[in-house]
């Protein structure tokens, strides 16, 4: 199996991001030694479109063997675009893989029992495409709202009239999951056959702890830097 971690190097919301200092190693390197850590992967590759992240990425033991086009590497750009790119010339290249894992470096809690805890559950669930991390969601969709024509109306319209989901305590609510960015395991051949990462039948990995939390803009950035410093996450060790 093959990891791959996504890395662009356009990031508006928190510029460089990806390369980052926290806690004294740019932000990927956490991704990079969990993926090495855990044992699982044949190759550790980092797709970018920056030769210094490349430069970076391979410094602390990820392969870049070529960068990602600049068309496949935008903020818009789904991320079918540069998996099917890099599986398919890596294979060109004659390396082959049955399965591969995206990594992203947003997650820098993830550690390397995470990955192995989450490859035996895909190994040993019900046969499926691929597999996901998820969290229980802390803001309930059944108590959100679209607006239309200067109305409010339920996103989610479900429950009985009399007691519709955005009137119903939150515990009382189905419980309802939100996938996070730290995770995702699938067939190399679901890419190959639908064009897509996930496929159709996608088992749920729930993360425990921080090992979801996702570093999206500067509050994130602050959010896990105060928790290092509480001593309440850890990082996976950086050789």
């Amino acid at each position: 199996m093959s990891c791959l971690i996504p890395a662009r190097a356009g990031s508006k919301r928190v510029p460089g991001k990806n390369i980052r200092p926290l806690a004294g190693h740019p932000l990927m390197a956490y991704t990079i030694a969990a993926a090495r850590q855990s044992g699982i992967f044949t190759d550790v590759i980092v797709s970018t479109d920056s030769a210094e992240y490349a430069a970076i990425a391979t410094r602390y033991g990820a392969e870049t063997p070529f960068l990602r086009p600049a068309e496949m590497a935008g903020e818009l750009s789904p991320d079918i675009e540069w998996v099917d790119y890099t599986l398919r010339r890596l294979a060109a290249e004659g390396r082959t893989y049955d399965a591969f894992s995206i990594l992203r470096p947003t997650s820098p809690f993830r550690q390397p029992e995470t990955i192995r805890r989450a490859w035996a559950e895909f190994l040993a669930g019900q046969p499926a495409d691929s597999l996901r991390a998820v969290e229980k969601c802390k803001q309930h969709p059944g108590k959100m709202w679209v607006i239309r024509n200067g109305r409010l109306l339920p996103l989610l319209p479900f429950g009985p009239a009399e007691q519709p989901w955005h009137s119903t305590p939150y515990q009382a609510l189905p419980e309802i999951y939100v996938q996070n960015a730290s995770l995702e395991i699938a067939w190399s051949r679901v890419v190959f056959a639908t064009r897509t990462i996930a496929g159709v039948t996608i088992l749920p990995f729930l993360t425990t702890g921080y090992e979801g939390l996702d570093i999206n803009d500067e509050k994130d950035w602050w959010y896990a830097e105060h928790l290092l410093a509480l001593g309440q996450a850890q990082l996976p060790i950086v050789s």
